[in-house]
């Protein structure tokens, strides 16, 4: 079999200079389940070399040996199918250290952080703050306080930036009075995933699509970003945050921005981030007078997931809150490319699976030339699927081969990521924690970026309280309450579901 020159491409990895990253919140469940794996797989693929030092802070007391063996049993409960090599870990543990202390406070306990970093001022040094955003600006005074922050220092912020516009200008501000806007990562991982970086690639590098990526060849855009699981450990945020503010705020924004973004002068990080930008200052505002009409809120009732029973919204919160676990809407741009289309987006918590995916609709042929049994063609869609199983496929209709007539198929012309590439690809977070070791800002959210996005939703919120605007039941295990469905059925259109073909 001929080797495929594609699938080798992406092992060909180069390794970074040496850095120090310092996790705080190392002992919790984004550290474990996420920080430590992604380091170690591009420990393994020998991007890190050993001169880097991670060292994981928290409040927990613990030597560094027992942080590490709670890193592997981590590692394993939340990587089941995957092998560690024994020889492997004991070399990658060496990297790892730790340190107990409370970040919110000044004091001696900062000490032997500041022993550790002695004679080390040049190396490139990462805070990542895997803590509450609330407590953001304080972590940050304080490792000023502490004589931490060097020229070569960053800091990772993770979503979400607030709550409303002015808690995220609240934690912009006091952040920026340590560090500059250029040293600042505020982490979206949507925008680590391969998929979604290659959307950039599909719409401004291959000619069959710039062309007719503008209303005068599309009908509408969909994006679901759908979750099987319920709120797990997140209730206490979840119950007074809900979908919009979690999901809709950053990830469906920030893929909506990438879908409509007018071609980009080049892939310089300020530059695309300006495209970006523009998309969300042209969001058509939503009212109470229309919010109804464009908007639909649903928390999910008992159902069944996987066969299994699962409880309540109210019941996994442990009480009746007014947040969603659901929401659908529709949005318009506001500019000479998107006039007249729409943009449907949804995300919910316990559907029917987890899956993310963009649906782009283009507009029917203007005659049908075959009537196959009185039946409609079904319109060209290009499916780009995020998770589970990323990929692209092109939906046509096509003839169905053999005698007895001109019969009609629908058929996608299919790249699926896994088959295409034969070599482990980096994940999300992998991808994300490299590109801040090298500063590259161009896949991280910049302030105006978070602030303008609060603003179109602070909006919709406004507009909930003051329309009193319902939250719908939908049983656990569907993809919503029916009014989501009758959100896109008042346009004679439907939501379509990749997997179901």
């Amino acid at each position: 079999m001929q080797d495929n020159p594609h699938r080798k491409a992406a092992a060909q990895l180069l390794p970074v200079e040496p850095f120090d990253l310092v996790v705080f919140g190392a002992a919790g469940d984004l550290s474990l389940r996420k920080l430590i794996p992604s380091l170690f797989h591009r420990w393994r693929d020998g991007q890190i070399g050993k001169a880097t030092r991670i060292i994981g802070v928290s409040r927990n007391a613990m030597s560094a040996q027992e942080f590490r063996d709670l890193a592997l049993k981590r590692f394993q409960t939340y990587h089941p199918n995957e092998t560690i090599a024994a020889e492997d870990w004991e070399k990658f543990s060496k990297l790892l250290h730790y340190i107990a202390l409370d970040v919110g406070q000044q004091g001696e306990t900062w000490k032997a952080l500041q022993e550790l970093f002695a004679g080390a001022a040049n190396t490139v040094r990462i805070f990542y703050l895997a803590l509450p955003p609330a407590i953001y600006g304080r972590a940050s005074k304080n490792i000023a306080w502490a004589g931490l922050k060097t020229e070569s220092s960053r800091v990772v912020l993770e979503k979400p930036i607030g709550h409303d516009l002015a808690s995220a200008r609240a934690i912009n501000d006091a952040v920026g009075a340590v560090f500059e806007e250029q040293k600042i990562f505020r982490i979206d991982h949507y925008l680590g995933k391969e998929t979604v970086q290659n959307l950039i690639v599909l719409r401004f590098m291959n000619s069959i699509f710039e062309p007719v990526w503008n209303a005068n060849a599309i009908d509408h855009v969909q994006i679901t970003v759908a979750e099987a699981i319920g709120v797990e450990g997140r209730a206490n945020y979840y119950g007074k945050a809900g979908a919009l503010r979690d999901m809709v705020q950053n990830h469906l924004l920030q893929l909506l921005c990438l879908v409509s973004m007018e071609p980009p002068f080049n892939l310089d990080a300020d530059i695309v981030r300006d495209e970006k930008i523009k998309v969300l200052r042209a969001l058509r505002p939503m009212t109470p007078d229309n919010i109804r009409a464009v908007t639909v809120r649903g928390q999910y009732e008992q159902g069944a997931i996987g066969g299994l029973a699962v409880n309540s919204y109210e019941e996994d919160l442990g009480a009746a809150v007014t947040s969603e676990s659901f929401v659908a809407l529709k949005a318009n741009i506001d500019n000479w490319r998107w006039k007249g289309v729409p943009f449907y987006l949804r995300t919910g918590k316990r559907m029917q699976s987890r899956r993310s995916q963009i649906i782009i609709q283009f507009k029917e042929v203007a005659h049908n030339l075959i009537n196959s049994k009185g039946q409609a063609p079904q319109p060209t869609r290009l499916v780009i699927r995020l998770q589970p199983d990323e990929g692209v496929q092109l939906l046509l209709v096509t003839k169905d081969p053999g005698p007895g007539g001109m019969r009609l198929r629908y058929v996608p012309l299919n790249l699926s990521y896994a088959e295409a590439f034969e070599a482990r690809y980096p994940d999300a977070y992998e991808r994300l924690l490299m590109a801040v070791v090298r500063g590259d800002l161009g896949l991280f959210m910049r302030r105006d970026e978070v602030e303008t996005a609060w603003q179109w939703v602070d909006k919709i919120l406004t507009s909930w309280q003051k329309d009193a605007t319902p939250i719908h039941g939908y049983a656990a295990g569907t993809d919503g309450p029916v009014q989501s469905a009758m959100l896109l059925d008042r346009d004679k259109r439907e939501w379509y579901d990749a997997a179901a073909e």
